[in-house]
């Protein structure tokens, strides 16, 4: 048995500077032979070198570190520890994750860092607290539809919304949503398919984890120029929470107190222009929406619509509704 281990001993060497080493913690020579007797494998100073050598030859970034006593730590991964920080966090902001998807993703990018970092991935992470949507086909849905795009083929699927007693129900009379995929696009903590409408010559937009039934059909995809050069960038910087619509361009009269929000939804290439010392006037095209309404609310008197006419009449009614209501 322990010949058989000791055929293994390069891979448990390995595997222990993988698990419990990092650029910040390593393994002394006592403390490697002592894991691989763990794992039944017989070994003496010198072979480690060795071994520890042969891994630097296969490309595994080992290094001695100022320690004392001298030692031994795998220093490069495919991610830091601030990058594996990162992806966790946007894995628990992720409204479309429940709870248990959530922890288990976790887990999973923990792994790929030493028990140190994961040690730390888990105190600064605190899933419960956040808000979660409660669909786990979600990521079925999501390998479907890249699926139904990468082999040219339509999708057909319930599409359901929830009701003032948060049952859910399906649209359009529970009929069967038959659509040609176009891309997903991952946006305020959702997934988004945005499809191609054949009989409206439109690009709707549908939550994933709303879909029910979805499947691929044998309806080869539609094929034209629009969604050949489809800009999904550009798409979603003129569709607020994918509400979709007719696009319009608009001109924003903003103040400089504000402006970085503008560039947040916008981008930095926005067209603008200085009006005076404290204000610009900013040119953008936007889906007409209430939610394109709420968004310019929330900024009150510091950004004003100033054009087209039609569009600033719809959002002055937008507000006197609002008003009105109370």
């Amino acid at each position: 048995m322990a010949g058989e281990s000791q055929k293994l001993k390069l891979l448990n060497l390995a595997k222990m500077l993988c698990e419990r080493t990092d650029e910040s913690h390593g393994l002394t020579c006592p403390e490697i032979i002592a894991g691989l007797a763990e794992a039944g494998i017989e070994a003496e100073r010198k072979s480690v070198y060795r071994d520890l050598d042969a891994l630097r030859d296969f490309g595994l970034d080992i290094a001695k570190l100022p320690t004392y006593p001298v030692s031994y730590a795998l220093v490069s991964r495919t991610f830091t520890a601030a990058e594996l920080m990162l992806l966790t966090d946007a894995v628990q902001s992720s409204r479309f994750l429940t709870v248990r998807m959530a922890h288990r993703l976790t887990e999973g990018l923990a792994s790929l860092g030493s028990c140190h970092q994961a040690a730390a991935l888990s105190k600064n992470v605190h899933v419960e607290g956040r808000i979660k949507m409660q669909n786990e086909s979600v990521f079925h849905h999501v390998d479907t539809l890249h699926e139904a795009i990468r082999r040219h083929r339509q999708v057909a699927f319930r599409y359901v919304k929830h009701d003032a007693n948060k049952h859910p129900q399906p649209q359009g009379g529970g009929r069967i949503y038959c659509e040609t995929p176009v891309c997903l696009i991952y946006s305020e903590g959702c997934y988004y398919l945005i499809a191609y409408n054949e009989k409206h010559d439109s690009f709707p937009s549908y939550r994933v984890d709303r879909m029910q039934g979805l499947r691929i059909t044998d309806e080869a995809a539609v094929r034209n120029e629009r969604i050949a050069t489809f800009d999904a960038a550009a798409y979603t910087s003129r569709t607020f929470s994918m509400f979709g619509g007719e696009t319009t361009p608009a001109t924003l009269l903003v103040e400089e107190s504000v402006m970085s929000a503008i560039i947040d939804r916008f981008g930095k290439d926005v067209e603008s222009a200085p009006v005076d010392a404290t204000h610009a006037r900013v040119h953008v095209t936007v889906a007409a929406s209430p939610v394109f309404f709420g968004w310019l609310a929330q900024f009150g008197t510091a950004v004003r619509l100033e054009a087209p006419s039609a569009l600033a009449r719809q959002y002055a009614d937008y507000l006197r509704d609002i008003a009105d209501s109370y």
